[in-house]
Parts: C-alpha cells; structure tokens; sequence
C-alpha cells in the first residue's frame, strides 16, 4: 500500500471502531497536498463498501476558527450517504470519538457543475437551499491536531441532517443569505446564537470557495450534490438522550435526536 492508503487505513479503522487514533502528523511529515492525498484515500475506501458521494463541506469558514488554526484559507471534504441523517432522525453517540455539532446553511445543485471550467458560476447552478446540521468527529486522542491532520480526517465530516428545502431565489429575495439570525438548541434551550455572517461573511461566498476547492482537489459536483458551506456558531458536544435543533432565520429549522453510551474520548 502507498503511504496515503496505511494513512487512510488507519483513520478508516477509528472511524468504523469510534476508537481514536494518535495525529498522523506526530509519526509523518504531511503537507496539506498529502493530507488531500490521504483525504481521497478514505474516501476511495468508502466507495468500496458502497457508500455514494452526496456533496462536499467546506471547514474553517469562520474567521475566528479559522486564526485559531493560523490559516489563511477554508478546507474541503466530502460527504457520503452514510453519513445522512433524516431530519429528525436519530444518531447513535457511542459511534463517534469526539462527536459535536453545528448549524450551518446547505445548498443543492440543480444541475451537473464541472469546477474546473472557469466560465461556469457555480452559485448559478443552485436551486435551493435548507438549514442543516452537521456533525463533526475528529478521530484523533485527546481532539489535538494539526491543519493537515484534520485534511487527511476529511475535515471531521461524520453526519449531516438536512432541513425543509426551498427556492434560492425566494430566499434570496427576501433579504439575501447574509446576517439572518442562527441558533442551536439543544432540548429546546438555547445552546448557542450566531449569524449566518459567520460563514465567510455570507453563505452565498462559500459558492465560489466551493468551486475553487472542488476544481483544485479533484471533487466533482454532480446535479442534486449537497454543499455545506460552513458552521454559523460554536459547535457543541453530542449528549445522549438530547434532540439539538438548529434554526435559522427565514430558512426554517433542522434537528437530530441523540441516543446510544457515551463517545470514545
């Protein structure tokens, strides 16, 4: 096996078992090129075992997360239908290592997109768009990492809930995507409140962002793929027994109901 396959191997097995792994990069030197390398490895493995790509994730869209982490610019990944949730539905904590949740603003694409061609807007094949939730389950002990190990983690993706869809012409209509109110409860008590400015200023700038990750990184953009731009608040920490509920402003609501032990810290 190549280096970028044991990588993603291992980080495959923590995935399956919910058991974490040390950072890849304390034991291997890995530029964020290699870390991409090792990205596409895991998911290579998924699609052996039937899973089906159903979008992409952008990372670090917050600008405080984003100096937190001394980077210049946001990170992609993949999402699989394994990894979808219904909206409402239930996911079993004792899967995950580390396991946290975030609102954040999806998009869908109407139509097929090839990144790559620079005559092709992006944000002109979206058709609608939907409050959601994303989970996200860094592998490694103790939740340290560096930004490659995180890369090579496909950017923590472990669960998406997508809510009610809707034109995004009818939401752009009424007063765009930018600064609309966000908050995640958790049992129907505040957790936590942002706003959607929190996604690279506004939702519709993970478009481009999107595009030029897909283009760069090799990720196609197939009609009906879900693209989530990024988390409007601070995530919070799965607790089993607990229904989170993330709504936003003018889009709707979307939650997902916690069952199962505790995680593998």
């Amino acid at each position: 096996m190549t280096d970028a396959t044991q990588l993603a191997a291992r980080l495959d097995d923590a995935v399956r078992s919910g058991l974490p792994i040390p950072q890849l990069s304390l034991e291997t030197a890995l530029s964020l090129d290699e870390a991409y390398d090792v990205q596409r490895a895991g998911v290579d493995l998924r699609r052996r075992r039937g899973e089906q790509v159903t979008g992409v994730k952008l990372g670090f869209t917050s600008r405080a997360k984003a100096e937190q982490m001394g980077v210049s610019d946001v990170i992609v990944g993949v999402v699989t239908d394994a990894m979808e949730i219904v909206d409402g539905g239930i996911i079993d904590i004792a899967r995950g290592v580390h396991p946290r949740v975030e609102p954040e603003v999806a998009f869908r694409l109407g139509e097929s997109v090839d990144p790559t061609d620079p005559a092709i807007d992006l944000a002109n094949a979206v058709t609608d768009v939907a409050p959601a939730l994303e989970v996200i389950d860094s592998r490694y002990r103790d939740f340290r990492f560096s930004l490659a190990d995180v890369v090579a983690d496909n950017t923590s993706a472990s669960a998406y809930v997508i809510g009610p869809w809707q034109s995004i012409d009818d939401a752009r209509a009424t007063d765009g995507l930018a600064a609309r109110a966000v908050e995640l409860a958790v049992d129907g008590v505040t957790g936590e409140t942002g706003s959607t400015e929190a996604i690279l200023g506004d939702p519709m700038a993970a478009l481009p962002a999107i595009q030029r990750m897909a283009a760069r990184h090799g990720h196609e953009l197939p009609a009906g793929a879900v693209l989530l731009a990024g988390a409007a608040t601070a995530a919070l920490p799965l607790q089993a027994g607990t229904t989170f509920t993330a709504t936003v402003a003018g889009l709707g609501a979307a939650s997902l109901r916690v069952a199962g032990g505790n995680a593998h810290e």
